[in-house]
């Protein structure tokens, strides 16, 4: 999935020549935290809420924003991955990223465009079935067949360790009945850890 089919394109912005407080104005009214500056269509800098909280006194609220915006923010390229924007997130402890190409701002993504993604990937928030499940001999292969046979549409695998040193997958499916799929999956030594219907 690329940033591009998830960035917020229809972009709020503001010049350096403005205040902190119309910075602040704006962001109040549009109920954001993320405000790109700009100069036409080039990024200049960003301001974000905390960035702006030392500056919420009176006389502060007078400085021009080209003083206290953050010079050169991490950027990324539309067509970045959700999976690289989410590792910048962690990585720098921030809420949001410019998305810039040849120069110019494109959009920004934020942490809540990044979890919609995640969650749309992962089919979270669709009516669902699913069974976590450690293959026997780590055959992964062998337990979505089995899975197919049972007429089971996959939406999603995910894949943790447990304490045991196992890998636990964590299959979710379009609704379906999962004890006969269980029963049959534990007969031929897969280890059903647990089925949610």
């Amino acid at each position: 999935m690329k940033v591009k089919n998830w960035m917020v394109s229809d972009l709020i912005t503001i010049t350096p020549d403005k205040t902190v407080e119309d910075a602040l104005h704006i962001m109040k009214l549009h109920s954001i935290r993320h405000l790109p500056v700009v100069e036409g269509d080039s990024l200049k800098g960003l301001v974000t809420e905390s960035s702006l909280r030392a500056y919420l006194s009176p006389e502060k609220q007078k400085l021009p924003i080209r003083e206290v915006m953050i010079i050169n923010p991490v950027t990324i390229d539309p067509e970045t991955s959700i999976d690289e924007a989410a590792r910048l997130i962690y990585k720098y402890k921030i809420g949001g990223l410019p998305i810039v190409s040849k120069g110019k701002l494109k959009g920004i993504i934020t942490v809540t465009d990044i979890l919609e993604a995640f969650i749309e990937l992962l089919g979270i928030l669709k009516t669902s079935s699913r069974v976590d499940v450690v293959p026997e001999d780590g055959d992964l292969d062998d337990v979505l067949e089995e899975i197919k046979r049972w007429g089971g549409k996959i939406i999603s695998i995910g894949m943790d360790v447990n304490l045991s040193g196992e890998k636990v997958y964590f299959i979710r499916l379009e609704k379906m009945p999962l004890e006969g799929l269980a029963s049959q999956l534990a007969s031929k030594g897969h280890k059903v850890v647990s089925f949610i219907e």
